[in-house]
């Protein structure tokens, strides 16, 4: 199987399509059974596309920042820039946060109550958890990405 990234030439539609061979690509774009599922035009081409090739590890230059991949594949460069750069403000809002997990609601309870001192947390809420501690007047606000326990990151 090979994988090829493609555009949609009518509305500049990008997406990805799995086939047994390049030819077999060829065949099926030429038959017209190729189509862009956002919009359905069958004027498909193949993208550009980088190879990857990994290195040996004697070979990466130490001091060479590892390239990030996009966040979200096939949105306008200034919406991965804009997305980017949010997620680099979340990152470092994370550390100057402490992480309380499942607790997260009875910890922002305490600190709105004056039970315990007030600090910058992060953890984890159902819905109906965060609706009422909305409705108590304590101020919450999810974050824009996921946030992985610490136990659960490499």
């Amino acid at each position: 199987m090979i994988v090829f990234d493609l555009v949609c030439r009518s509305a500049g539609h990008r997406f990805e399509g799995w086939f047994a061979s390049s030819a077999a690509f060829d065949d099926q774009s030429a038959r017209r059974l190729v189509a862009c599922p956002n919009c359905g035009s069958a004027e498909v081409e193949k993208a550009l596309m980088a190879p990857s090739l990994g290195r040996k590890g004697n070979q990466i230059a130490a001091s060479a920042p590892a390239a990030k991949a996009p966040l979200v594949s096939g949105l306008p460069a200034p919406v991965q820039e804009a997305l980017g750069k949010l997620a680099a403000l979340q990152a470092q809002a994370l550390k100057q946060s402490t992480w309380v997990g499942d607790g997260f609601a009875d910890q922002s309870r305490a600190m709105h109550y004056g039970e315990r001192e007030v600090e910058t947390i992060h953890g984890q809420a159902t819905f109906s958890e965060a609706r009422a501690l909305s409705e108590e007047g304590i101020a919450i606000m999810p974050l824009p990405f996921p946030v992985a326990p610490p136990e659960d990151v490499n």
